[in-house]
């Protein structure tokens, strides 16, 4: 049998190469990694590989050293850093709407780690659905009829109870979900946390979305992914995200979804092997301190 070729496919398989045997630099002169051989990444961008290849120290006041799954470390910027969660909202995950156990599952972690990250300086950014009447009549068909039961609802209807006309803001069912819309409050408060609206199921599709905008205008240029449904406007953000050069990590126990078993894993697979690194709240929380 014939030796499948090294560079048969050669951005997969990421998280399962070994570690290198010399330091290497990827990208240019402005947007640059550099990964070393004790499995360092660095994503700070703030000093080149040397010609004596030594791995630069941490600089705890400004950076955090993060494990990711391959057995390897990324190393972050601080004030260039942000986590991204998306559609937690009472549309997707209250129970007298629908059922999503995994999703739910999600919230817990997720309290528990903006805590120590909001500490970092790092932002926690909120996007999620909320339509206004004008953009109901811009949205494609594809996505209106996703979006229907039977050719009945879809954006803009009323829900049943007080939940309000379906992902339009202000609308109760486009709120975050239970304790998650107080956290919000409170580090909206503080200034740390901020809210933005996206109208599909990509919070970065197109050219100067609320969600780019806000990434570019604060120099913010590695994400960390969390919410629902990971298959769906997760994975849509995230890819389109990494295809405009950010550096994508997902963040794996605060990510779910309703889809047969294979989805949330085929997402996290790509994520590891291909479009960025994978990692999880207890990590993240150890390197906060």
């Amino acid at each position: 049998m014939s030796q499948v070729p090294i560079y048969d496919t050669p951005i997969l398989g990421m998280a399962t190469r070994p570690r290198l045997s010399k330091a290497i630099e990827y990208g240019n002169v402005v947007n640059f990694w550099v990964e070393y051989p004790s499995g360092l990444i660095d994503l700070t961008r703030s000093q080149h590989l040397t010609a004596d290849g030594v791995e630069p120290s941490l600089v705890s006041l400004t950076q955090l050293d993060i494990p990711v799954t391959g057995d390897r470390t990324i190393r972050v910027d601080k004030s260039k850093a942000a986590v991204v969660i998306i559609d937690m909202q009472n549309f997707f995950l209250h129970p007298e709407l629908r059922v999503h156990k995994t999703g739910l599952a999600c919230v817990d972690p997720l309290l528990k780690v903006i805590g120590p990250l909001r500490k970092q300086g790092v932002k926690i950014l909120w996007v999620n659905w909320g339509l206004t009447d004008q953009e109901l009549k811009t949205i494609p068909p594809a996505v209106v009829r996703g979006f229907m039961k039977g050719g009945f609802g879809g954006f803009g209807t009323e829900m049943p109870g007080n939940f309000g006309r379906l992902l339009m803001r202000d609308a109760r069912n486009s709120e975050l979900y239970g304790p998650l819309q107080e956290e919000y409050l409170k580090g909206e408060k503080e200034g740390t946390d901020v809210w933005i609206h996206k109208n599909r199921m990509s919070g970065i599709w197109g050219h100067q979305t609320a969600l780019d905008l806000y990434l570019k205008e604060n120099g913010i240029t590695t994400l960390f992914f969390g919410g629902v449904n990971a298959d769906q406007c997760v994975s849509g953000t995230f890819i389109d995200a990494y295809f405009q050069g950010y550096d994508c990590v997902m963040v794996e126990d605060i990510t779910a979804t309703t889809s047969p078993a294979g989805g949330l894993e085929n997402v996290l697979h790509n994520a590891a092997n291909s479009q960025g690194f994978v990692t999880n709240t207890s990590n993240i929380i150890n390197a906060s301190g």
